[in-house]
This record gives structure tokens, sequence and C-alpha cells, in this order.
């Protein structure tokens, strides 16, 4: 217990700090399991349809999200400083960074598109998947500039206001999904289709509200100062950009793991695509409240990296840490005793319930990884360490794991557990090297 005690209160700060972000990112992940449970129960092809969709576009999503990132640390630092004129003009460039690379992204998927018939997805399901594929496109520049006011935000510790945003949003789309999805009102059944237009609908005005509180609260009137007056500069768009591509690259890498495996998994056909999506939506439940903790912990470490203050730093990464790993063994005795479950909240096909009881002890057994990797990828992010998180991703993602499941999945024809085997070898390796990294630089500053 004494050794508790030297963290006692870097827990509460990571837990008041953390918990409106953690809810806010859980918001997103229900609508997301909201969405495929509905489209689940409307039909199991729609479902598959989302899944290949959703594999795809979890890429340039979270290294969108990744990329927003990089505006934490910077506005921390300026924050411990009081530099609040900084503070907005960084937002500034920022929005403008932000919105540059969301077009950037949706150029990318518009060539994608362009090649759906290539990929070798079941052909039945490419009527589907293309309508729904456009509306998800035309929806990521709204999500960059939205993420840009969160990391702002979240950034001068208000976790808050983010988080009742996207809560709105999401109810917003949960209503949506309702109505287009099954058809109510005298509005015609659309499946996978409706799900799409409420999704954009959603992302439209959480960008557009939080775009309306920052031009009348009160609470941002000094921060908007330095945006209305300040410019753009090529100071602020260096840094900006520096931090966000490695970030971003950290964290599209692990997602290109799980898409570009499910667009594999895809080859096994609609009902292995179907309940990968299922597995992989609990996953991602998992890693966004573990990561909602580790942006409370980039947060505080960068404050006291700024200062100086290295032991505050350690003493919050192992916090944060400690918090995570409970959250992860929690998670894990859930999903472990639901696995016969989870399946029936999206589907009633026996096929796809049968699959996904069988990959849910594989996600059990990445957890610890996931939490390993997630708290000092953070703290890493948190000292301004971003380029060699993209080195160890790049190893541990893309030249272990994606062999590996390749490997097994195909080449010892274990079919889709074999390929999700290969997630426990990259996330618990990469969450490794990080640990390594992390204590190998701090030594340095010492």
């Amino acid at each position: 217990m004494k050794y508790f005690d030297a963290y006692r209160t870097h827990y509460k700060a990571l837990i008041h700090l953390g918990i409106p972000i953690v809810v806010g990112q859980i918001g997103i992940v229900v609508v997301g399991l909201a969405d495929n449970m509905m489209v689940g129960r409307f039909d199991t092809a729609h479902l598959a349809a989302a899944s290949f969709v959703n594999s795809a576009f979890n890429i340039p999503i979270l290294f969108g999200l990744g990329f927003s990132y990089g505006l934490t640390p910077l506005v921390g630092q300026l924050f411990g400083r009081s530099d609040r004129f900084h503070v907005g003009q960084m937002l500034r460039n920022s929005l403008l960074v932000n919105l540059l690379v969301g077009v950037l992204l949706a150029i990318i998927m518009g060539i994608f598109y362009s090649n759906l018939d290539r990929m070798g997805q079941p052909e039945e399901l490419l009527p589907l998947i293309r309508p729904y594929f456009l509306l998800q496109l035309a929806s990521l520049p709204f999500v960059m500039m939205f993420n840009a006011f969160k990391q702002f935000a979240d950034g001068i510790t208000d976790s808050r206001t983010p988080m009742y945003v996207m809560i709105s949003a999401n109810v917003l789309n949960i209503a949506g999904n309702y109505f287009l999805i099954f058809g109510c009102s005298g509005l015609p059944a659309l499946g996978v289709v409706g799900a799409g237009i409420s999704t954009l609908v959603s992302r439209v005005m959480m960008f557009a509200a939080f775009a309306l509180i920052f031009r009348r609260s009160l609470r941002y009137r000094k921060y908007f100062v330095g945006y209305k007056r300040g410019t753009y500069n090529a100071a602020d768009l260096f840094s900006l950009n520096k931090m966000g591509w490695m970030v971003g690259i950290q964290m599209g890498l692990e997602t290109a793991l799980f898409g570009i495996t499910g667009m594999m998994i895809g080859w096994f056909g609609s009902i292995a695509l179907a309940a990968h999506q299922v597995v992989a939506a609990v996953s991602t439940l998992g890693f966004t409240i573990y990561y909602g903790v580790g942006a409370a912990v980039t947060v505080r470490v960068s404050g006291f990296f700024g200062r100086g203050d290295l032991q505050n730093v350690r003493r919050t990464t192992l916090a944060g840490f400690h918090l995570i790993l409970c959250l992860a063994v929690a998670a894990s005795v859930v999903f472990f005793f639901a696995k016969d479950v989870i399946g029936m909240l999206f589907t009633t096909s026996d096929e796809v319930i049968g699959v996904v009881s069988g990959l849910v002890p594989i996600l059990v057994a990445y957890q610890f990884g996931d939490a390993l990797q997630i708290t000092y990828a953070n703290s890493l992010r948190g000292i301004g360490d971003v380029t060699s998180m993209a080195v160890i991703s790049f190893i541990g993602y893309l030249l272990v794991a994606l062999p590996v499941c390749y490997l097994f999945g195909f080449v010892l024809d274990r079919g889709i557990t074999g390929v999700w085997s290969g997630y426990p070898v990259g996330l618990t390796l990469t969450g490794v090297m990080l640990c390594v990294r992390y204590y190998a630089r701090l030594r340095r500053y010492a």
C-alpha cells in the first residue's frame, strides 16, 4: 500500500481528467455498436457490408484521430505556461492542417473506392458496400475538424465540453438509425445506407456545434482572441505536422493491421466477415476506454515534462498503467464470461454467433498488450518522442503481426481463428518495445 500511496494524487488527477474523455470515447463506440446491432438485426448481408466498409475506414479515421492528437501536448505545454494567445493561434493552425488532412484522406479513400471490385469481396455485397462507403467518405473532413477542437479542449484540461458534444451527436445518430435503417414514420427502410446517412449527419453536427460553442462560450473567449488575431505561420504548422504525422502513423498502423486482416477475412465469406465485425466492434470498446485514460496521461505528462519534473512524469505514467491494467482485467472478465452471448446482441445467425464465441478468448488474450502499448505510446507522445512510436508500431504490427496472421490463417489453414491469433503477438510485442523505449528515453533526460 505504501507503494501505491505515491501515486494516489496521480490516480485522482487522471480519473478527473480522463472520465469525460472515456465517456465521450465510449459514446462513439456505443453508437458504432448500435449501428452494428441495428444493421445486423436488419439483415446479415447488410452487417457484412458494414463490416468491410468500417474495416476500411477504421484506418483513415484512426490515423486522423492520431494526427489530431499531436495538438494535445503542444497545447498542454502552452497552457502550462499560460500562453493563451498562442493556444488560440495553435488551434487556428490545427483546424487548417486537419481540414487538409481530411481532404487528403478522402481522396485516398476515393481511389480505394474506384477499386472495390478488385478487393475479393462477395459480389452480392458490392451494391450495399458502395453507397455506404461514399457516405463514410464524405464525413472525413468534418471528423478531422471536430478532432482539432476536441484535442484543443483536452489540452486545456476541459474534457467535459467535447464529451457533451459527442454524446449529443451520438443520441442524434441512434435516433437517425432507428428511422432510416428500418423505415419509420413513412420513411423507406434503407438498411446499411440509412446507417451511413445518419452517421454523416451526426458528424457534421458535431463539428458545427463545437465551432458555435467556441465562438460563443465565455470559457473560450480568452483563447478566441489568439484564434482570431493569430496568423497561419510556418513554426506552428511545422510543429503540428511533426507531431501529427508520427502519432497518426502509429495509430494508423495498428488500425491497418485490423483493417487489412478484415479484408483478408472477407475471402472466407460473409459469415466470417460478419463475425469479425462483431468481435472487432467489442474490441474497439476496450481500446477506446483505455485510450481515454491514455489521453489523460499525455496531458499530465506533457505538463510535467514541460516543467522538467521527470519524477512526476514517471509517476503519472505508472499511475496510468495501473488504471488501464485494472480496466483491462475487468474487460477481460466480462468478455470471457459473455462470450456465448455477445454474438446474440448483433445477429440472429447461429453460424455468426458460433464463430464470435470462438474468437472471444483471443480477444481476451491481447488485452494486456493493448494496455501496455496504449500507456507507453501516450507517455512517449507527452514527452514528444513520436518518431520512435511510428517505427516500433511498423515493426510490431506490419513486420511481425501481419505475417503471423497470414501464416496461421491461410498457410496453416486455421481460418479466421488463425488470422486473429496474430493480434496478441503484435500488440504485446509492440507494448514491450514502447515500454523499453520510454525508459531508455527518460534515462537520457535524467
